[in-house]
């Protein structure tokens, strides 16, 4: 019969067996996402870069999300202006609302808001179909007709999110900067040139190149996760839509993640 200390040591050992193999399939799973991203910066030293394609994908990626970017950028511009206005009318600091809206968001709301929907509008699309490629063995027929899949299909799609996700966050803040502007005049009631005059004296352009400096990091990380889930998509068609909703939510959580560190390397630079 089994004594105490011999069952603490079989549920010990146990325990460290299952952590040992959690440690290395995370340190594995790590390991390939980061050589697919050295992968793709060797091909697009190494070879000649799809324009075309790549012009495409900023339109698909850019283009088709400038209006869902935009009523995010304006109805949070909005509501952040109003909810300023409930927190500085008990300090009698109305005055800095257009302040405080701008500086959210350029430097926090405009590009992380537009990361988050690009994410889940063109991240999964991303995933949805170069996974739908794998599994119909269509990257197969691209190497066997010498074509380079990361050539063809990943870094058009990494370029033109770098790309096109600066300008979207350009839309992002003005639209929200403007929504501040309306509630605070037209529905508050406030004096218009304190909302302008406060952005005109606190708003330095360092903060804008801030803001999109963030938003193109964040284009990398949705458009290397996005087609990372996919160019690795296995199990049929299943596998194709665990691979888009794992590619929105790895996104999502870099984004955030990232936008903290982000945030503080700016801070010092």
């Amino acid at each position: 019969m089994l004594t105490t200390n011999g069952v603490l040591k079989i549920m010990v050992t146990a325990l460290v067996n299952s952590l040992g193999r959690h440690t290395l399939l995370i340190c594995s799973r790590v390991g390939a996402f980061v050589v697919f991203f050295f992968n793709a910066v060797k091909t697009f030293f190494s070879t000649k870069l799809k324009v075309e394609k790549t012009i495409f994908h900023m339109e698909r990626i850019g283009v088709d999300s400038l209006l869902i970017v935009i009523l995010t950028g304006t109805f949070t511009g909005m509501v952040f202006a109003l909810q300023s206005y409930i927190g500085f009318k008990r300090v009698g600091g109305e005055q800095f609302i257009g302040t405080i809206v701008a500086l959210g968001m350029i430097r926090e709301l405009g590009p992380v808001l537009t990361g988050l929907m690009v994410t889940g509008r063109a991240g999964s699309a991303i995933a949805a179909e170069i996974g739908s490629m794998r599994i119909t063995e269509q990257i197969d027929a691209l190497k066997t007709l010498l074509v380079n899949p990361f050539q063809y299909l990943v870094v058009p799609r990494i370029l033109a999110s770098i790309i096109i996700m600066p300008l979207l966050a350009l839309f992002c803040m003005i639209c929200g900067i403007f929504g501040g502007y309306f509630v605070c005049v037209h529905v508050l009631e406030l004096s218009p040139e304190d909302y302008t005059s406060g952005i005109k004296n606190y708003v330095e352009m360092h903060d804008i190149w801030g803001g999109l400096i963030k938003s193109s990091a964040f284009g990398l990380i949705l458009s290397w996760v996005g087609s990372y889930k996919g160019y690795t998509t296995s199990g049929g068609a299943r596998g194709v839509g665990e691979s888009t909703t794992k590619s929105v939510v790895i996104a999502s959580i870099l984004i955030l993640i990232f936008n903290f560190f982000l945030t503080k390397l700016l801070e010092h630079l």
